[in-house]
């Protein structure tokens, strides 16, 4: 991979000390478990507190409420938890690699490429009975792989490229693939697909099962565990390229394998819920507010917050207009969109994005 360059990073703000971290995750995690029970208890059907209890403890007799709270509404929780958490840490570590605080999955291609290639599986039938543990992933493992081939491929000028230029590669690459599969879609001729593919084009929690949440969490949990590991050389890449490399960091092979672990991680989100877009962008800057620019502790904040968000959404997306539901990617780009272009009208004229 080749330097991105970039204006010099502006200096760090003090970082929180532990008592005000600690404080931080704790109030994270108690939003956490009241958004989770807020949405078991909330829908088109309204559930008693008291029964979502029992149900989740084991108390209640088998009933429509049971049922409900375990088998429909529990597993779309937690993989809200898993994407959103995902999402929100790879948009993190995305922004650190380009030093562009504009950067997530979503604008970089990213989800498209993964998208493109789930729903490509999903017309040709690759995998048969594997489809929804193994062949999609691995599709939209390989989108995002060729998206990002193609971002960097159209964002290179010489040996460097861009903050911006990466970014406007990445949408311009997100809308080529969009109208690449579409082309898919009407050339199989099967109406089926179409409603398959807006699964994937808007983001959805709804197919979520308890036998597809085992890749997503394992996936999180080792690709975050890792980028934990990688906190310091990320810390590195924001004091500049010829910082990081002064202080003994390999910055190309460092960029080339994190990509890759991103894009990872972004594939078995998309996998899952589809492509929702702007929580990578949204959720870093808020947690970068609370406790600073340190990955050690932003990393932990971010995936919190990401979870938080997205079960949030996901809950509005049910309620906002019960009994239909509404796919949480619309609610999400209906708020991240007028961020980014907040984001994009505070910078001074001329900086850099």
């Amino acid at each position: 991979m080749t330097a991105v360059a970039a204006a010099p990073a502006r200096p760090a703000a003090a970082a929180p000390g532990r008592g005000r971290f600690a404080l931080v995750l704790a109030g994270l995690l108690a939003a956490l478990v009241l958004a989770v029970l807020g949405s078991l208890a909330l829908g088109s059907v309204r559930i008693p507190p008291g029964q979502v209890l029992d149900a989740l403890t084991g108390r209640a007799a088998p009933s429509p409420y049971r049922t409900i709270v375990l088998d429909v509404r529990l597993p779309r929780v937690v993989l809200g938890t898993v994407v959103g958490a995902g999402l929100a840490v790879v948009g993190t570590v995305l922004q650190a690699l380009v030093r562009n605080r504009l950067a997530d999955p979503f604008l970089l291609g990213i989800s498209s490429g993964a998208s493109a290639g789930a729903v490509l599986v999903l017309v040709l039938g690759i995998g048969g009975g594997l489809t929804t543990t193994l062949a999609l992933p691995a599709g939209a493992f390989a989108g995002s792989l060729v998206a990002l081939v193609l971002v960097y491929a159209l964002a290179r000028r010489g040996s460097t490229m861009t903050g911006p230029r990466l970014v406007l590669a990445g949408v311009a690459v997100s809308y080529i693939l969009t109208a690449l599969t579409t082309l898919v879609l009407v050339g199989a001729g099967r109406p089926e697909h179409f409603q398959e593919a807006l699964y994937w084009s808007f983001g959805g929690l709804g197919s979520a099962r308890w036998d597809t949440l085992v890749l997503p969490t394992v996936v999180l949990v080792l690709g975050t565990g890792v980028l934990l590991v990688l906190a310091r050389p990320l810390d590195l890449l924001l004091t500049g390229e010829e910082g990081a490399t002064v202080l003994g960091l390999d910055t190309a092979r460092f960029r080339a394998a994190v990509f890759l672990l991103a894009s990872l991680v972004t594939a078995v989100m998309v996998a899952a819920s589809g492509a929702v877009g702007f929580v990578g962008l949204m959720v870093p800057h808020a947690a970068r507010l609370v406790v600073g620019a340190s990955h050690r502790r932003l990393l932990p904040v971010a995936a919190l917050g990401g979870a938080v968000a997205l079960v949030v959404a996901d809950l509005a997306a049910r309620t906002v207009a019960a009994p239909q539901d509404i796919p949480v990617g619309v609610l999400t780009a209906l708020t991240g969109g007028p961020f980014f272009l907040w984001l994009m009208r505070r910078r001074p004229e001329g900086a850099a994005l």
